[in-house]
C-alpha cells in the first residue's frame, strides 16, 4: 500500500525552487492544497502504473493555481492560462529547454479540463484528477481512508473551500467566459460543500 512517505518531492533544484516560489506567493491554504494535489496525482499514477515525469508533475502542482494570487492575476486571460505563462517564465529561469517549458504550461492549462487523455498527457491527466479530488472530492474513493487521512494530516485544508470559492467567484465576476465562471455557473459551490475531504 502506498503512503505519503513514498511520495517525496523530486530531488531536483527546479523542484526545490518551485516549492520556494509557491511558498512565497500562495496563502497557507492554497500552498497546502498544491502540496496535496501533488500527492493525490503522484499516488494515483503509482497505483495505476501511469508513467509520468515527477519533476514536471511537482512543478505543475505548485503553479497550477498561482494566477489566483492577485499579483499574478490577469484581466485578459483565464487564471489557468495566466498560471501557465508564470510557470513558463519560472521554467526558463530554471534552465528548462523550450519544449519542456511548453509542456509545463500545457499541464497547468489542462488542469481545468475534466477528462485529459492519459495517453496523450499523463501529467495533465493526473493534475486534472487530483485538483478535482481536492476541491470537490471527485473520486475520493480512489484512495483508502487511511491514505486520505495521512495526506490531510500532513497538509491540512486550513479553510481552503471558502478561500477557493471566493477566488473563483472573483474570477467569474470579471471574466464571464472563463473556466472559473463556467464552474461557478454549474454549481461549484454545492459541489465544494459536499466534498467528503472537509468532513
Amino acid at each position: 500500500m502506498i503512503s505519503t512517505k513514498d511520495l517525496v518531492i523530486p530531488a531536483t533544484a527546479a523542484s526545490a525552487a518551485a516549492l520556494e516560489v509557491a511558498s512565497g506567493y500562495l496563502s497557507a491554504a492554497m500552498l497546502s492544497h498544491s502540496r496535496r494535489v501533488y500527492l493525490w496525482a503522484a499516488a494515483y499514477g503509482e497505483q495505476h502504473g501511469i508513467e509520468h515525469d515527477a519533476e514536471l508533475l511537482f512543478a505543475a502542482s505548485m503553479f497550477h493555481d498561482i494566477a489566483l494570487v492577485p499579483v499574478f492575476d490577469s484581466h485578459t486571460v483565464s487564471f489557468e492560462e495566466a498560471g501557465g505563462h508564470v510557470a513558463r517564465v519560472f521554467a526558463a529561469g530554471a534552465g528548462w529547454p523550450s519544449e519542456r517549458r511548453e509542456r509545463l504550461g500545457e499541464v497547468i492549462v489542462r488542469h481545468m479540463v475534466p477528462d485529459v487523455d492519459v495517453t496523450a498527457d499523463p501529467e495533465g491527466h493526473l493534475i486534472s484528477r487530483a485538483a478535482a479530488l481536492d476541491i470537490v472530492g471527485k473520486d475520493a474513493d480512489d484512495f483508502s481512508p487511511a491514505f486520505r487521512a495521512d495526506v490531510l494530516r500532513e497538509f491540512p485544508r486550513l479553510g481552503l473551500s471558502a478561500e477557493f470559492l471566493a477566488c473563483f467567484q472573483a474570477q467569474a465576476d470579471r471574466k464571464v467566459d472563463s473556466s472559473a465562471a463556467r464552474a461557478v455557473r454549474s454549481g461549484l459551490a454545492d459541489r465544494v460543500a459536499a466534498n467528503p475531504l472537509d468532513d
